[in-house]
């Protein structure tokens, strides 16, 4: 019985995390968010190609169904003390490797977000003015999804003292790490757009080669 309460927890988390806002919103307006700007079904991509109002509306949305997925897991099987992480965790794996797109998803950190707001709202709003003093210090908002895949299972270590549920919580830094690879190597290349990007997306493009009519074009086609 415990292991068929496991094994619906991670269909119920893995398929909410098939739900790709980002891919619906590219293709309304005639974007495919796997071949054109970044590459990458998620929020940041849908930023590149669409904008902020399209970027928060799919942050929110990613961050929702990981949230869903552990609340509703952990209401249907109360007796299962995992049940909201795992299915929270499967919901992460859903969106980076979701059969419904291929296994070409996001990278996990809208998602990743959804889990601990499901765990601790407190715990959400501090892990947040954490990714952002990162996002800054660093120069890169890429870094923050595999720095934060580590440090809020240590943060739910700390605070929980469960160390099963901790190591659970850890398992999508390994494909949040591998997602990442790519930025990781644009870093050490110089090519890795920076932080500024959000509020400067002309110069950061130049400087980093990819500005080009085709780019204007599409910056003028979502509003620039």
């Amino acid at each position: 019985m415990t292991l068929l309460k496991v094994l619906c927890c991670c269909v119920i988390g893995y398929f909410l995390g098939n739900f790709s806002p980002s891919y619906l919103f590219g293709r309304k307006k005639g974007y495919g968010v796997r071949k054109d700007g970044s590459g990458n079904a998620g929020a940041t991509n849908t930023f590149i190609l669409l904008g902020a109002s399209a970027f928060f509306l799919t942050a929110v949305l990613d961050i929702l169904k990981a949230f869903a997925a552990y609340q509703l897991c952990r209401v249907l099987f109360p007796d299962l003390s995992f049940a909201g992480p795992l299915g929270g965790v499967m919901c992460i794996m859903g969106h980076i490797f979701p059969v419904l797109l291929g296994f070409r998803g996001g990278k996990g950190m809208a998602s990743l977000g959804g889990v601990v707001l499901a765990w601790s709202w407190k715990w959400f709003l501090i892990l947040l003015c954490m990714a952002i003093l990162i996002a800054f210090a660093t120069r890169y908002v890429c870094v923050v999804a595999p720095a934060m895949s580590v440090i809020f299972p240590a943060c739910h270590l700390f605070t929980a003292r469960l160390p099963g549920v901790s190591l659970l919580l850890l398992l999508p830094a390994i494909p949040i790490f591998f997602k990442h690879w790519d930025n990781f190597v644009r870093i050490r290349e110089g090519t890795e757009m920076r932080t500024s990007f959000i509020w400067n997306k002309e110069a950061e493009l130049k400087r980093i080669g990819k500005w080009n009519p085709v780019t204007e074009e599409q910056l003028d086609r979502r509003g620039k």
